[in-house]
Parts: C-alpha cells; sequence; structure tokens
C-alpha cells in the first residue's frame, strides 16, 4: 500500500502549479509546455517575470493579453499573473505546490537544476518539475523568434497567428 499523496493546495485542494516566463512573445514552445503542465495539474498560473536584466519588446499588459488569447475563454484552469521578487515565495503564497519549468537542452539544465535547488532550500513545500520541450520546438526561444521577426523572417508557425501578427506590426518596415 502507497502513502503517495499528489500535489494538492491546501488552500484549494486543487493541484496547482506556477509556469514562469518573460513570455516575450509567447511561442508554441511555451504552449506545448502549457498544454502538458494541465495533464498534470488541475491549475496552471502563468506568472510574467520582472526581469531588470531584460528589455521586453512587448508590454506587460500586451504579454498579459497574448497569452490570454491563445487559450479559449472557457479555460478556467489558467491564470495570467505577473510575479516580481522570489519565484518561490510567490508559488507558496499562491498555494502552489510546483514549479513549472521547461527544458530545451543539456545547457538549460545546470542553470534551472540550480535554481531549483536554491529554491528547495528556502521553500522546502514547493517542488520544481522539469517537462521537456517537445522536439518540434527544441530548437526556439522569444529571443530567435523575435531577432528573425526584427529581420523580416517568417516566424509563422512558431508562435500563435495572432502573435505573428503583433510582431509583423511590431517590426513593419515605412
Amino acid at each position: 500500500m502507497s502513502t503517495y499523496e499528489p500535489f494538492v493546495s491546501e488552500q484549494t485542494s486543487q493541484r496547482v502549479a506556477v509556469y514562469p516566463g518573460t513570455f516575450d512573445p509567447i511561442t508554441m514552445g511555451h504552449l506545448d509546455i502549457i498544454h502538458r503542465a494541465l495533464n498534470l495539474f488541475d491549475r496552471l498560473i502563468i506568472a510574467i517575470a520582472k526581469n531588470p536584466a531584460k528589455e521586453p519588446l512587448f508590454t506587460l499588459e500586451e504579454r498579459i493579453a497574448m497569452i490570454r488569447a491563445s487559450f479559449p475563454a472557457k479555460e478556467k484552469r489558467i491564470e495570467v499573473d505577473m510575479v516580481s521578487g522570489l519565484l518561490v515565495d510567490y508559488a507558496y503564497k499562491r498555494g502552489a505546490k510546483a514549479i513549472i519549468r521547461g527544458l530545451r537542452a543539456v545547457s538549460d539544465f545546470d542553470y534551472e537544476f540550480q535554481l531549483a535547488l536554491m529554491n528547495r532550500r528556502i521553500e522546502r513545500e514547493v517542488e520544481t518539475v522539469f517537462l521537456m520541450t517537445g522536439f518540434r520546438w527544441i530548437y526556439i526561444s522569444s529571443s530567435i523568434i523575435k531577432d528573425a521577426a526584427r529581420h523580416g523572417g517568417d516566424v509563422s508557425g512558431l508562435v500563435p497567428d495572432h502573435v505573428c501578427e503583433k510582431l509583423r506590426e511590431r517590426f513593419m518596415r515605412p
């Protein structure tokens, strides 16, 4: 007989996870991770992180709108929020038992592993769950998408259609 207990938030009795990122912009790789995380958790908080080291192309409001437009209105299991400060503190305060991190390559793992260990030391109640990005999206990142779009490259199929349109508008040549 197993004594295993699944991740269940005491506050909501649901399995809640936080998926953080700058999402500047959201890509098909992000969507892949989100859909797979929803197979594991009842609710997912997509937390747009303020990163002082990054100069975002899109405003916080634009990123929130693009993320929300990526999901059907009936999808009530997803919440979009903004986070600053320690992510693990945010996750704990929101009743999440896990932080979702997407991995594209071995090079991502070293940094993410260190971060997961530090988070675990700060808050033992919050686990880190690593999900490998689907093979067809393994080579893309928001930075690569922006760079390609900035130079007139076609990024359709790598981001949702509404995001592709926003990139075209942003980089439209006179």
